[in-house]
């Protein structure tokens, strides 16, 4: 395992891949909760299997993956089988996540994971990192990317902890909101701070 280890995160059309890529491009290890939450779920898994046994095969589209649509309608305003499938899924989630980061071989590596803060996962991080943008540029960003209505991106902002929380909680900050050239200089000045951090413990 990468002995230090960065948690990244940021609200929705905040610009984390972005962010991740850079990294990446770097040559550092990046593990994301978003593309592990996937993992957990494909056909065979446990928590597929779990799901089906609970919610029976409905929820399956016709090649037999999860229908997540599906899904989310049913527990949307169910907070009891909301419950459930979080207990089935987060230690799931959190169980991978620690495996895969065990395995990560760059100087540090990264944890991205949009629910960073919301379900405790800086407590594996050494540092935490928020990429950060204004709400209304996280609506329009998410909106044009997903063709979804602004109504729709606004609910999934409210779901989310709130921007001054995450500041508040977060080591770092990188305003990613003007020119890419200035991110990238603060991203590589935050690298050779991490390596330094990392060769230091």
């Amino acid at each position: 395992m990468s002995s230090w280890i960065l948690g990244l995160t940021g609200g929705i059309g905040a610009g984390k891949t972005a962010a991740t890529r850079y990294f990446e491009s770097m040559g550092i290890d990046v593990v994301d909760a978003d593309i592990v939450a996937r993992e957990v779920v494909m056909p065979g898994s446990v928590g597929l299997n779990s799901i089906i046994a609970h919610f029976g095969d409905e929820v399956l589209t016709t090649e037999g993956t999860l229908n997540r649509a599906k899904l989310r309608s049913i527990i949307f305003d169910n907070e009891a089988q909301k419950d459930w499938l979080n207990a089935l899924l987060h230690p799931l989630i959190r169980e991978q996540l620690i495996t895969q980061l065990e395995q990560a071989t760059s100087p540090y590596a990264i944890l991205c994971a949009p629910l960073l803060f919301e379900n405790g996962l800086q407590r594996f991080c050494h540092k935490t990192l928020l990429i950060d943008v204004p709400v209304e540029v996280q609506i329009a960003r998410t909106s044009e990317r997903d063709k979804v209505p602004q109504e729709q991106v606004k609910n999934i902002i409210a779901a989310q902890m709130s921007r001054e929380d995450k500041c508040q909680k977060a080591d770092h900050i990188i305003n990613n909101d003007r020119p890419l050239i200035e991110v990238q200089s603060d991203l590589d000045k935050l690298h050779q701070n991490f390596l330094n951090a990392a060769k230091a413990t």
